[in-house]
């Protein structure tokens, strides 16, 4: 006999909850959050770097003397400032002893960098670890600091390298004054600019040379390469752009040298050690012509950006031929 389908007794599911909607203003707040923790960092990028340059670059373009810059007012001059500086003789034997400056500089830096970061990869550990040390300590002296050291050392009566020299049968450097000659202000300025920056070319290299595969050494000995024929045709093309970019580094950092020329020479003895940035200063500090020191500057930066543009665009083109 067929019977009638029993009734279901079992309790009903619960309905499920209705989804939860945050609301709009806190999804745009949390989209917004990281560009709030930035925002200090822009702030403070935007008045330390941006309204100076255009303050230098307005400055450029009025008569802006000691007056001006009591009263407040300026008048403006469109480039006249320019015309003035680019047709002085003086900008342009000063923009050569830059250009020379820096490549001089900028060459012997990474020479012995490349040499100290090769030997730091060829150290053991130990030594490794000692030579690091030393460097990272001189990378760490501050600029002043460091440019009074080689004040002190370079003393013509009591300075160490005048005593080492005359103890070594040099006796025509005895009481030799080395910040009155051209010659030997330049070679301390250089020196004390290398000294200073091959530690950053040199760890910045070495840690380049330890992601290189030792396979390819491997395979450099087994045809038969030596130490050069290794470097130029494994590690050199394997880290070309590292290369790259620590010259560009470094180009900057000579090219802009200030405190150290100025504390030891003031852009002397004569003019030898006149660099594009110690001529703006003195043009507009010490003649109290800041229009024209403005632009000095301003032409100085575009000089500057003008190399590095050029640097970077070989940089890329290598890197495009090379995939």
């Amino acid at each position: 006999m067929l019977t009638a389908p029993q009734a279901d007794t079992r309790p009903a599911a619960p309905a499920a909850p209705p989804p939860v909607r945050r609301p709009a203003r806190r999804g745009r707040l949390a989209a917004a959050w990281p560009y709030l923790l930035i925002a200090p960092t822009l702030v403070g990028t935007a008045f330390l770097l941006l309204y100076p340059v255009a303050r230098n670059l307005l400055m450029s373009v009025q008569h802006f003397r000691m007056a001006e810059l009591i009263r407040g007012d300026a008048e403006f001059v469109g480039l006249a400032n320019y015309t003035q500086v680019l047709g002085d003789p003086d900008f342009w034997t000063v923009t050569g002893r830059t250009l020379w400056w820096t490549a001089l500089n900028t060459g012997l830096i990474m020479l012995i960098g490349t040499l100290a970061a090769l030997m730091l990869k060829a150290l053991g550990r130990r030594m490794r670890l000692a030579v690091m040390s030393g460097l990272v300590l001189t990378w760490a002296t501050p600029v002043i600091a460091a440019t009074t050291i080689f004040q002190w050392l370079f003393q013509s009566r009591f300075g160490v390298v005048n005593w080492a020299l005359d103890a070594l049968g040099f006796h025509s450097f005895q009481n030799y004054a080395w910040f009155a000659h051209r010659g030997s202000t330049f070679f301390i300025l250089v020196a004390l600019i290398v000294w200073q920056s091959v530690p950053f070319a040199a760890l910045t290299l070495y840690g380049g040379l330890t992601t290189i595969p030792a396979e390819l050494y491997e395979a450099a000995r087994l045809d038969g390469a030596g130490a050069w024929q290794t470097f130029r045709l494994v590690t050199f093309p394997v880290l070309r752009p590292l290369f790259a970019l620590v010259t560009s580094l470094e180009v900057i950092w000579c090219f802009k040298c200030f405190a150290q020329i100025w504390v030891i020479s003031q852009g002397g003895p004569g003019d030898a050690t006149t660099t594009l940035p110690v001529y703006a200063f003195q043009i507009a500090q010490s003649l109290h012509k800041y229009d024209l020191g403005s632009a000095v500057s301003t032409l100085t930066v575009l000089i500057l950006a003008a190399a590095l543009v050029f640097n970077l665009r070989r940089m890329f083109r290598q890197e495009g031929e090379a995939l």
